[in-house]
């Protein structure tokens, strides 16, 4: 597979008066995107040979995104980012330019098992969006493999809490989304209030009915708790089982994808963003193999007011983050379905209990 390669708009090339060329299509045209894929991946031809098949590939709601096979048998994926960005919420804007750095940036440290960026095309010349090309990754999603047993599981989630203690040795300079200046800061209580009120200025946009007065009070009574965080740290934010590659025999990490929405922050974001949907704390079995592979976790054996640790204090406020945007998201990307209504109902609940823990 080859190193990073020169975008195919930077290449030489004959100057085809503006008009005379092919308007660049939409990710979501099935007909004419794997045309216009096959010209961005034009500068792998010559080392993988001809483009034989484009697949595309299922499982994301945010981006779209293609297998591509070539004559010698390797496979690459390219991922386009959507083009309607007046539908993008606030933190969402120009971030697979942030999956490209994190590629980048986990190309120095092969133990994060992170794909290579092959290409990543902001011209706009063939397609109508970004397009960040990248290796294809060994193994198969966790999601998939249903019948694994409980311990099994266990197991697996104990080696997720283990990976993350590498990734985190990953740092930045500033805190925040990479990709958005207005949401970066030079402390992680200003970089993190600034999120918190993008989140509650997309939930006004799109007519979302958040708490947003309990949010920012338990925000203003528990800023001083996020102080203590002074490293601006790698954070994925999205290891759920879809972005996690196994080795379905022994079950070993072999791969990590979608590095899109990760952030540099507190380190216990990501014990958070592993389990979106979850309640309280950090998850017990992914917590337990953090903490034995060294990542530093103080938190109470029951949850109540009163009685929260530093740390559990930040994790309920970065749930309540993570509730808001799962809240507000569906809006704006038009999700439709009865399980948009019980989600939504859901999720106010576990946002509301949570408030309750950091405000009674």
């Amino acid at each position: 597979m080859p190193t990073e390669t020169t975008p195919a708009a930077a290449l030489p090339h004959a100057v085809i008066p503006e008009a005379a060329r092919p308007p660049a299509v939409l990710p979501t045209d099935a007909d004419g995107v794997v045309g216009a894929l096959a010209a961005v991946v034009a500068p792998l031809v010559a080392e993988l040979g001809e483009v034989v098949a484009t697949d595309k590939l299922d499982g994301g709601m945010f981006a779209t995104t293609y297998r591509i096979t070539f004559a010698r048998g390797g496979r690459v994926v390219a991922k386009m980012a959507p083009t309607a960005v007046e539908k993008l919420m606030t933190y969402e804007k120009d971030i697979l330019s942030t999956e490209a750095a994190v590629y980048r940036l986990a190309a120095e440290h092969p133990d994060l098992l992170m794909p290579q960026v092959l290409l990543f095309d902001t011209s706009h010349e063939h397609v109508a969006s970004d397009v960040l090309v990248a290796s294809y990754l060994d193994g198969v999603p966790w999601h998939t493999l249903t019948d694994l047993t409980s311990e099994q599981r266990l197991e697996v989630e104990g080696r997720l809490g283990a990976y993350m203690t590498r990734l985190h040795a990953v740092t930045g300079e500033a805190f925040g989304y990479p990709a958005s200046p207005s949401l970066q800061a030079p402390t992680w209580r200003e970089a993190f209030g600034r999120m918190v009120s993008g989140v509650l200025d997309d939930a006004a946009t799109w007519g979302v009915d958040l708490p947003a007065g309990r949010m920012t009070e338990a925000l203003e009574r528990h800023g001083h708790e996020l102080d203590v965080v002074r490293t601006p740290t790698l954070v994925h934010t999205d290891l759920w089982e879809g972005n996690i590659f196994l080795d379905p025999d022994s079950l070993e990490i072999v791969g990590v994808i979608d590095t899109e929405r990760a952030i540099f922050a507190d380190p216990l974001y990501e014990l958070v963003g592993a389990s979106q949907f979850g309640d309280g704390g950090a998850p017990a079995p992914i917590a337990a193999g953090y903490v034995a592979a060294g990542g530093h976790l103080d938190t109470s054996e029951s949850l109540a007011s009163g009685n929260l640790t530093s740390d559990d204090v930040r994790i309920l406020l970065y749930r309540c983050y993570m509730y808001s945007i799962l809240l507000v998201e569906p809006a704006p990307r038009g999700y439709e379905g009865e399980w948009v209504e019980t989600n939504r109902i859901t999720l106010l609940a576990k946002l509301g209990t949570t408030l309750d823990l950091l405000l009674d």
